[in-house]
């Protein structure tokens, strides 16, 4: 076994062993606090995870710029000097905004639980962003081990506090927002220690505006197309709150969550592939694609007979939600399509810095979201439909993403997205009709059947990843 597998297979395993723990943690979120805190309190705490999702709009690209010029290179190369001046830029700007949040949550008059929901948020983006610009340091020069220890770090923390929180009766979403923030709050002051060559580098601090833009410049593109990503199930979620409230909001979301719990384990690929494929030469790069993409495209159908038994499992135990858990199979079915996109689609474009097409792709989404939106949760006021339309919109950005970047890497695999979309909609017909076992043997015969199709390419998938091993 080759030096660079060693290294490939340690780095997995450290963000593998700190997504684990995200997920046991999200876990606990999703599925132990909304037993105890109630539908509009649940309501509440998912609208504050909500607004923190989009925090990286205060970032205008900053932290992107740097991930896409820098990744690959060794840490011990990089000038700290410029970085310094860098991370305390950027935190003297996002201490600006925060401040301009706290002034709108003041002034825009709201009820009590959303400016509070404001003024976390405010406090949430600098933490967040600041730690963010380490992280992708980190990350972009391949220090694995400190990035997972990091996001290990605020993740026990924020574990530990709301099992006390829980353990005292102390139920409020309040108290669960507090735990956050001082999770994140460990962690960036952590993440300090672990860049104190870049942060503590000097008691000088002398602005370089040139890097600053030119970092922006360079990152706007792919952080446009990542806040556009997230905004094609964000706008939908924003129609749905709006139109039903803060309750069904809840509900949608703790499905959301459930099936997203998933992309904990392909995130903890994807984090390692960036820096390696920017150091493999161009000509590998295709034989890569198609080895991961049989590798990942058979565990990620396989992965939907799960559904299954966990939707049983919610029924019971969360029964207040019963309602909304019909919508499961329509939302755990995005994670085909999610899945290969973070992944692959978008871990290879970034490699080939095709963020600008990344961005036109997803821009396109968000318009097609913001259409469906209006259409199905104002217009009509279906949110059947409406949820429906998230797994229409993300499968359709997957299948126009791949397209173009098969042409660049001149390879073909047509008739699998076809066979790929043919499975995902026998998962959701079966599904939906789900009253009894026999969507579970009618799906296992799909997959099986799917397994017979795909069974040369997966053999040559195992050949490959043999001799990537030696």
């Amino acid at each position: 076994m080759n030096n660079k597998v060693i290294i490939f297979i340690k780095n997995f395993l450290y963000t593998l062993t700190s997504n684990l723990v995200s997920m046991i943690v999200s876990s606990l979120v999703v599925l132990i606090v909304p037993k105890f805190i109630g539908v509009e309190e649940y309501g509440y705490w998912q609208l504050y995870m909500f607004y923190i999702s989009y925090s990286g709009f205060a970032l205008l690209g900053w932290n992107d710029g740097i991930y896409l010029r820098y990744g690959g290179k060794e840490y011990r190369d990089l000038d700290k000097g410029l970085f310094f001046s860098q991370f305390w830029m950027l935190f003297i700007v996002q201490c600006g905004i925060a401040i301009l949040i706290c002034i709108f949550a003041y002034v825009i008059p709201s009820d009590t639980s959303k400016a509070f929901i404001y003024y976390m948020v405010a406090g949430c983006t600098v933490l967040i962003n600041s730690r963010l610009l380490l992280l992708h340091i980190l990350q972009a020069t391949n220090r694995i081990k400190e990035y997972a220890t990091i996001t290990l770090m605020e993740k026990i923390l924020y574990c530990s506090i709301i099992i006390s929180l829980l353990v005292f009766d102390s139920r409020q979403y309040k108290f669960l927002i507090a735990g956050d923030l001082i999770g994140k709050l460990v962690s960036l002051l952590y993440a300090v220690y672990c860049c104190k060559e870049i942060v503590l580098y000097s008691i000088r601090f002398k602005p370089n505006l040139k890097e600053a833009i030119e970092n922006i410049s360079v990152g706007i593109k792919l952080m446009l197309a990542n806040i556009a990503s997230s905004l094609i199930v964000g706008i939908v979620r924003f129609g749905i709150e709006k139109s039903w409230g803060v309750s069904t909001f809840g509900k949608v979301s703790l499905i959301l969550s459930v099936s997203n719990l998933m992309m904990l384990f392909i995130n903890a690929v994807g984090l390692i592939m960036f820096p390696v494929l920017r150091r493999t030469n161009f000509n590998k790069l295709p034989t890569i694609y198609t080895t991961m993409r049989t590798l990942l495209m058979t565990l990620l159908l396989g992965s939907l007979i799960l559904y299954y038994p966990l939707r049983g499992f919610l029924s019971s135990w969360l029964p207040e939600y019963a309602d909304s858990l019909s919508f499961m199979v329509l939302v755990f079915s995005m994670n085909v399509f999610e899945g290969k996109t973070a992944l692959l689609i978008n871990t290879y474009l970034k490699t080939l810095r095709k963020e600008k097409q990344m961005l036109y792709i997803n821009i396109a989404s968000v318009v097609l979201s913001m259409a469906a939106t209006f259409a199905f949760t104002v217009y009509m006021k279906n949110l059947t439909i409406a949820i429906f339309s998230i797994v229409v919109l993300l499968a359709l950005r997957g299948v126009v993403a791949e397209i173009y970047l098969l042409k660049i890497l001149g390879i073909s695999v047509i008739k699998d997205i076809l066979l790929e979309l043919t499975m995902t909609l026998i998962f959701i017909i079966t599904g939906w009709f789900m009253n009894s076992w026999l969507p579970v043997v009618e799906y296992a015969i799909a997959y099986t059947i799917y397994l017979i199709i795909k069974r040369k390419d997966i053999t040559n998938t195992i050949k490959n990843v043999e001799l990537l091993m030696k």
